[in-house]
Order: C-alpha cells, then sequence, then structure tokens
C-alpha cells in the first residue's frame, strides 16, 4: 500500500514535478523487472519509447547496458541518455535476439497495430528473454490521459471540455496518438502467441490482489488502470 500511494501521490505532482515523479516510476519499473528476471548488471537491456530516458538512466544506474528507442524526438527533452537512438517500435535498427530485456512502458495505448509493436519486441528478445509491456488500458480511469475521466462520455466530449478549461488543445487524439486498447482483448491476443509464454499479467500499481484483478472479465476494464505484462520469449 505504501508502494503504490508513493506512486500515485508522485503521478498526481507531474506536471509541477515530471523528475520527481518519473525518477520514482523508473526506479520501481526497475525493481518489478529485477524482481522477475534477477539483477540487470552486465546485461543489454532495450528501453522502446522511454520518451526522455528516465528508465535507461535507471537501468543504467544498476549496471545494465541500456539503450534508449524512441520514435518521437520531442519527447527526449533536453539532455537524452547517450546513445539514444529515433527510432519506430515497429522496425527497431537491431538484430534478432540481441537484448536480455526489452522493456515498454506506457507506450502500447499509443500504438495503432499492439501486435506487429508486440512482435519486433520479441524479435529483439533473446531466447527465453524477459519482455516488460505495461499500459494504460482504455477504460482504465486514467485512460484518456490529460482528459480522464471524462473519457468516459465519449472522446469528442472529453477534449472538448479539455478546452474548455485549459484553453488550448489536448495532447492526445483518439485514434491518430492514443488508441483504445482493452485488458481482456490485450490478454487474449498475447496468449494465442506462440512465440511468448505469458509469466505474469497484472495490475502494475494496484496494492493487493494484483494478479487477481486482472482476472476478473468485466471489472478488470476498469479496476486494472494499468496491465502490466511479463513475458517470456519462447526459443525457436
Amino acid at each position: 500500500m505504501r508502494r503504490s500511494l508513493a506512486l500515485f501521490r508522485a503521478f498526481l505532482r507531474e506536471q509541477d514535478d515530471p523528475d520527481a515523479c518519473y525518477t520514482l516510476l523508473a526506479r520501481d519499473a526497475a525493481d518489478q523487472v529485477e524482481a522477475y528476471d534477477g539483477p540487470v548488471a552486465g546485461r543489454t537491456v532495450v528501453d522502446v519509447g522511454g520518451g526522455s530516458g528516465y528508465f535507461t538512466a535507471e537501468f543504467r544506474r544498476r549496471g545494465a547496458h541500456a539503450y534508449l528507442f524512441e520514435p518521437d524526438a520531442r519527447e527526449l527533452g533536453g539532455k537524452p541518455p547517450r546513445g539514444t537512438v529515433i527510432a519506430d517500435g515497429y522496425l527497431l535498427p537491431l538484430g534478432d535476439g540481441v537484448a536480455d530485456v526489452t522493456f515498454s512502458s506506457n507506450v502500447l495505448e499509443h500504438v495503432a497495430d499492439p501486435q506487429t509493436f508486440l512482435s519486433e519486441l520479441v524479435r529483439v528478445t533473446r531466447p527465453d528473454g524477459l519482455i516488460y509491456v505495461s499500459f494504460t488500458n482504455w477504460l482504465s480511469p486514467w485512460g484518456g490521459h490529460e482528459w480522464a475521466p471524462w473519457h468516459y462520455l465519449g472522446a469528442d466530449r472529453a477534449r472538448a471540455r479539455y478546452l474548455r478549461r485549459t484553453g488550448g488543445p489536448a495532447k492526445h487524439r483518439l485514434g491518430e496518438n492514443l488508441f483504445a486498447h482493452h485488458v481482456g482483448t490485450t490478454l487474449r491476443q498475447v496468449r494465442a502467441r506462440d512465440d511468448v509464454r505469458v509469466v505474469s499479467a497484472r495490475s502494475r500499481y494496484w496494492p493487493f490482489l494484483a494478479e487477481a484483478v486482472v482476472k476478473a472479465p468485466g471489472i478488470r476494464e476498469v479496476a486494472t488502470w494499468n496491465l502490466l505484462l511479463i513475458l517470456r520469449r519462447c526459443p525457436p
């Protein structure tokens, strides 16, 4: 509960203090990776869509050979990590099986074709390597991002309200850079694949019964908040 509250408080201060928010989130995510896969020191971690590089920096701090691949140069900020590559997650400039860990935090909801995106994450991960994927599902209270929770009334209404309230257009547009992905659909698609094994499907932030809530159809679409998938690449 203490962990979840700390993350939630940091999230509420994201606009005012993004450095503290994302530093804490990166530390928490790296802890999760190591809980499932052991220390990352000396291993290759590929961070796909990691924005300004907080996750890459945390993995490097722990001794990993971590590399950031970000498709949008505007998301990099003023000082991206050394060696950052501008690259689309659909077509990473990497060979097959080069990563011990492939990491993607809160990217899938911004991807029009999640199956192709996941296939690319799998391709660059070595056999038996770990794939960490989390995303904010559409019916989560935060599914509409900056115009949540009014997305429950429809995207157009929510964006119009945001414009009236702030005087400026919302960053995210449904069907362009934000997509309505759901927990149940995503789980069925991932479990149908023969190139990965699902190690865990859980709420990323939920303080208790994190795996149980994902098993409850209907309820999970709201209560999960953010779906975390821990996957293993199957040997060829």
